[in-house]
C-alpha cells in the first residue's frame, strides 16, 4: 500500500503540473485557432512540423530515458556514471544531427516541401537537439524524486511560451507561422538554463564521466526500446505526416490543421498516461526485486484504467463546453475526439504491460509489437485516407495501439504472467460504454443544457460506483474519520 501511496502522490504532483501545464497550453489553441484561420492551412504546417519533430525527438534521446532508469538502479553500476554517461551521448546525438541538418538544410527543406521556409526547419532542428539533452537532466530530477522542481520547470517552459505568444498574436496582431517555431526555441533555451545544476551533477561525483563499456551494455538494451519509441511515435504521428502526401486534394493542410486543433481535446488523455509514466516509471524499477511487485502492477493497472475511462466521460460529457477551445471553423473536426482518447486508452494500457519484457531485459518484445501495431497504423492510413479523410487517422490509431496492446497482454501472460483483475477492468470498461452511448443518445436528441445535466449525473454515478467498489471514503487520510463507522 506504501507503493501505491507515493504512486499516488508523485502522479498527482506530476499529474498537476501536466494538467495545469496542458490547460494552459491549451490557451495557444484558441490563440493558433482564431489569429490563423482553417482556410489558410497554417495550423496544419504547423501540426505536420511537429509530426516530425516529435519522431526526432525519440531517435536523438535513443531509448536512454528508460535505459537510464535500469542501469542507475542497479546494483553492480554507478548511478552517477549512468547519469553522465547518458547524457554525454545524447547530447553528442543531438549536435551531430543538428550540424547535419544545417549542411543538408536545403535538400532536407525540399523533402518535406519547405524550400520556401528554411528557417521552419533549422529552428526546429536546434530546438529539438536542445530538447532531447534536456531530457536526461529531466530524468534525473524524476530519479531524485525532485517531482516539485521537475513540475515547475515545465510550468515554466508552458508559462513563457504561452506569454510570448499572446504578445505577438494579440498584442502585435502577428500572424505570421514562423514565430510559432521561434518562440518554442525560446522557451526550450529558458528551461535548459534553469537545468544548470542537474547537468553540472554530470561532473561531480566519483565514477567515470563516460563510460564506454557501460555505454556499450546500454545500447544492447536500449536498441529495442528504440525501435518501441520509433514504433510508438509513428502510432500518434504518422497520421500527420502521411496525410498530405495520400490525401487527394487541395485543402490538404486546411483538413489536417482541423484535426490537428480537433485533437487537442482528445490529449487530456495523454497527459493522464504521461503524468502515470513519470512516477510509475521510476518505482517499477527500483521495487523490481520486492515479492509483491506482481500484485503492485495489478492493482496500478486497474486504477489507472479507471481513472482514465473517468476522463473520457468528462470530456465526452463536457465537449459542448471543451470546443470553445478550439476557433469556430476547426469544430467539424470534434467528430474525432472519442476515437482518438479510446486510442489514448490503449496506449496507456500498453505501457502498464510493457513492464513485464523491461524488467526481464527482453526489451526486444517491446520493438516487434510497436512495429506490428505501426504496420497496422500506416495501412489503415494509406488505404483509408483518400476515403475518409482524417477520420481514418483517427481510427488508424485505435487499430495500431490495440494491434501491440493485445499483443503484449497474450504473449506477456505466457512468459511472465501477471494476475490482472480482467473482471472488475471489463465490469468498468462496459459500465464506461453504456455510459457514453447514453450521453450521446440524450446529446442528439435533447437540449445542450438537458445534456450537460443529465453527462453531470451520468459521470457522477459512475464516481459513486467507484467509490463503493474501489476507493471507500474511510480510507482516505484525514476526513476517512469521518466516513469509518
Amino acid at each position: 500500500m506504501s507503493k501505491l501511496a507515493s504512486l499516488a502522490k508523485d502522479t498527482a504532483i506530476y499529474g498537476l503540473s501536466s494538467i495545469i501545464g496542458r490547460f494552459l497550453n491549451y490557451l495557444l489553441v484558441p490563440l493558433y485557432t482564431n489569429y490563423i484561420s482553417a482556410a489558410s492551412g497554417g495550423y496544419g504546417v504547423i501540426t505536420n512540423i511537429y509530426g516530425y519533430t516529435a519522431i526526432i525527438l525519440v531517435l536523438l534521446t535513443f531509448g536512454m530515458e528508460t535505459t537510464f532508469f535500469r542501469f542507475a538502479n542497479k546494483d553492480t553500476e554507478n548511478a552517477r556514471t549512468a547519469y553522465s554517461t547518458t547524457l554525454f551521448f545524447v547530447g553528442g546525438l543531438s549536435l551531430l544531427f543538428f550540424l547535419l541538418v544545417l549542411v543538408l538544410l536545403g535538400p532536407i527543406s525540399s523533402a518535406i516541401n519547405y524550400a520556401d521556409h528554411t528557417e521552419w526547419v533549422w529552428v526546429m532542428a536546434l530546438t529539438v537537439a536542445i530538447d532531447a539533452t534536456k531530457c536526461i537532466p529531466f530524468d534525473y530530477l524524476r530519479y531524485k524524486n525532485k517531482a516539485l522542481k521537475f513540475a515547475a520547470l515545465q510550468l515554466l517552459n508552458i508559462l513563457l511560451s504561452i506569454g510570448l505568444n499572446i504578445i505577438y498574436f494579440v498584442v502585435m496582431d502577428g500572424s505570421d507561422v514562423s514565430y510559432v517555431f521561434y518562440i518554442n526555441l525560446v522557451c526550450t533555451i529558458v528551461v535548459t538554463l534553469a537545468l544548470y545544476s542537474e547537468i553540472a551533477d554530470a561532473f561531480r561525483g566519483e565514477g567515470k564521466l563516460l563510460d564506454t563499456d557501460m555505454l556499450r551494455r546500454m545500447f544492447s538494451y536500449s536498441w529495442p526500446i528504440l525501435v518501441l519509441g520509433i514504433a510508438g511515435i509513428l502510432n500518434q504521428t504518422a497520421s500527420v505526416i502521411v496525410f498530405p502526401m495520400v490525401y487527394d486534394g487541395p485543402d490538404a493542410n486546411m483538413q489536417l490543421g482541423i484535426y490537428g486543433a480537433a485533437i487537442k481535446i482528445a490529449m487530456i488523455m495523454a497527459m493522464i498516461t504521461q503524468a502515470f509514466r513519470f512516477a510509475y516509471e521510476p518505482l517499477v524499477f527500483a521495487g523490481a526485486k520486492d515479492k509483491n511487485s506482481k500484485e503492485f502492477y495489478a492493482k496500478a493497472m486497474k486504477y489507472f484504467l479507471i481513472f482514465t475511462l473517468l476522463a473520457f466521460l468528462f470530456v465526452m460529457g463536457y465537449i459542448d463546453l471543451l470546443r470553445y477551445l478550439i476557433g469556430e471553423d476547426y469544430w467539424d473536426g470534434l467528430r474525432v475526439v472519442p476515437i482518438v482518447m479510446v486510442a489514448e486508452i490503449m496506449m496507456g494500457v500498453y505501457f502498464n504491460l510493457s513492464f513485464w519484457y523491461k524488467l526481464i531485459d527482453k526489451t526486444i518484445y517491446g520493438a516487434w509489437f510497436s512495429l506490428a501495431g505501426c504496420a497496422m497504423l500506416f495501412a489503415v492510413n494509406i488505404i483509408f485516407i483518400p476515403i475518409y479523410g482524417y477520420m481514418a487517422c483517427a481510427w488508424a490509431g485505435v487499430a495500431g495501439y490495440g494491434t501491440a496492446m493485445v499483443l503484449s497482454y497474450v504473449i506477456g501472460q505466457r512468459q511472465n504472467p501477471i494476475d490482472y483483475p480482467m473482471q472488475s477492468i471489463f465490469y468498468y470498461v462496459l459500465l464506461t460504454a453504456v455510459s457514453y452511448v447514453s450521453m450521446d443518445y440524450v446529446r442528439d436528441n435533447y437540449s445542450q443544457w438537458i445534456s450537460l445535466g443529465f453527462n453531470t449525473l451520468v459521470i457522477m454515478f459512475f464516481v459513486s460506483i467507484v467509490i463503493h467498489n474501489d476507493f471507500p471514503l474511510s480510507n482516505l487520510p484525514v476526513i476517512g474519520k469521518y466516513f469509518r463507522k
